[in-house]
């Protein structure tokens, strides 16, 4: 009796945003139905998939990097497809055809459908046997679309895609296109999808996330509720809204769902004024502030994140004092930070660059007071119990595993004995109870160390005893 043929392997690598790790995850579904096996090194796959972003000039270049990498790949067996998707191959399209000639096939954000197809066609191609260990070695990179034991946990569902609102600096616009908002009924089903698969979290993914509505006139607030009373979901987030569209109706809504995560990610990206007209922003920072407030108001605890970008064109001391200034009142529990870069095709690459070492010196400053004031957040939970969503094993210690808070903050704890007892056909014990109880030690710039102290099923269960840690490191 012949053995049955191995599964052809796709390989998905992922830069950007959640949209494009949604869109990833979509391609890594489509194939796997098409009778695809998700590989976890690219030299093990028939089809190589590079999912690129362009919202700043370092993904970009990291995105061409990875495709001069992969071309020792295609050298090593001229069989292997390499695919680029995403944001720069809607771009870059007649460029990436120029710079990267080895790649197959360019595939832009408004043809994943088409993608997905191209891929049942592709399906059965076979693969070269030839492994070289040193060239798995050089080529590196971490693959997306691998379902481990806790993937599953944290699902992402895409609610719209695309923006209208041509944010100066910003390409999406220009390469997911205008808004695109999908219908609630086929997002509701995507959510159900992804609870029965074992979701204990749902997170609402779009450029614009609460600019969302129907043609029935429902909008972010009705979206969320309706989310909420799906059987089975444990706690529902969302990525990343727009300040202009909280309105006090949605966030009202917001404050009646049990299950909502008590964080919202508000982007503010300058406290200048004349900077935010520049930006195209819709906002002045006492309207954004007005935001913050109705927020916090509303969902009593509620954790504020945001982004701010550094050295955008025209920024002076003054504009960048004004956002240092807000930034130091403590709103925000984390910030991503930014330094300006210009994107092709967008009204602010054509006008005067700040110089890149003012750029700097004024990143570094911003960033070492909102880590300040970050670690302050996190310090405030030492001595407590916070409940946390287990996410898998720690990438730097081998022994310790990850959670994430409601907050979103991350955690990190050693692993219990008993986090080791799955066989390797059942399922993880703590995929089965994945809410962890962990008892707060230590805070730092990145997040919470601590130790584990109780698991439970659901999220509003009592929690079980844990197990001692395989290693203490907390005496």
């Amino acid at each position: 009796m012949r053995s049955k043929e191995p599964a052809p392997g796709i390989y998905i690598e992922t830069f950007g945003c959640q949209m494009n790790e949604a869109d990833s995850q979509y391609i890594a579904d489509r194939a796997v139905s098409a009778g695809y096996r998700i590989a976890t090194a690219a030299d093990e796959a028939s089809i190589v998939v590079i999912n690129t972003c362009t919202v700043r000039e370092s993904a970009e270049r990291r995105a061409y990097g990875r495709m001069n990498h992969f071309k020792a790949l295609k050298d090593a067996d001229p069989s292997r497809r390499l695919v680029v998707m995403g944001c720069l191959a809607e771009q870059d399209r007649d460029r990436m055809k120029q710079l990267a000639p080895h790649v197959d096939a360019i595939f832009g954000t408004k043809e994943l459908g088409r993608l997905a197809g191209q891929l049942e066609e592709w399906r059965g191609t076979p693969r070269s046997d030839s492994r070289d260990n040193m060239l798995r070695f050089a080529i590196g990179g971490t693959a997306d679309g691998v379902t481990d034991a806790f993937s599953h946990l944290r699902a992402f569902v895409t609610v719209q895609r695309g923006c209208s609102y041509y944010c100066t600096f910003c390409i999406v616009p220009h390469v997911r296109g205008r808004f695109d908002h999908r219908t609630r009924a086929a997002i509701l089903e995507d959510a159900r999808r992804r609870i029965a698969q074992g979701a204990r979290e749902i997170v609402l993914v779009g450029q614009t996330v609460n600019a969302w509505h129907d043609a029935e006139g429902a909008d972010f607030g009705d979206l969320c509720k309706a989310v909420s009373g799906l059987s089975g979901l444990e706690r529902l987030t969302f990525i990343s809204p727009h300040p202009k569209d909280f309105t006090e109706k949605i966030v009202d809504d917001l404050a009646g769902i049990a299950t909502l995560s008590p964080r919202v990610h508000l982007p503010l990206q300058s406290g200048s004024d004349s900077l935010l007209r520049r930006m195209n922003r819709k906002y002045t920072l006492a309207q954004f502030h007005e935001k913050v407030e109705m927020v916090t108001a509303r969902i009593p605890g509620c954790a504020i994140t945001t982004d701010i970008i550094v050295g955008f064109p025209g920024e002076t001391d003054a504009d960048f004092e004004a956002t240092l200034t807000y930034v130091r009142t403590g709103v925000f529990a984390n910030a991503f930070t930014f330094m300006y870069s210009t994107r092709r095709g967008t009204p602010a690459a054509r006008w005067d660059q700040v110089p890149k070492e003012v750029v700097r010196a004024r990143f570094d400053e911003l960033v070492d007071a909102q880590n300040r004031l970050t670690r302050e957040y996190h310090d405030r939970k030492i001595g407590t119990v916070v409940r946390a969503l287990m996410a898998g094993d720690s990438k730097k210690d081998a022994n310790n595993l990850t959670a994430k808070t409601g907050d979103n903050v991350t955690i990190v704890a050693p692993k219990p004995l008993d986090y080791r007892a799955a066989g390797s056909d059942a399922t993880h014990p703590y995929a089965r109870a994945p809410w962890l109880d962990v008892i707060i030690d230590g805070g730092h710039v990145w997040g919470c160390s601590g130790r584990v102290v109780g698991r439970a099923f659901r999220f509003t269960d009592a929690a079980m005893p844990a197990a001692p840690a395989l290693i203490d490191l907390v005496t």
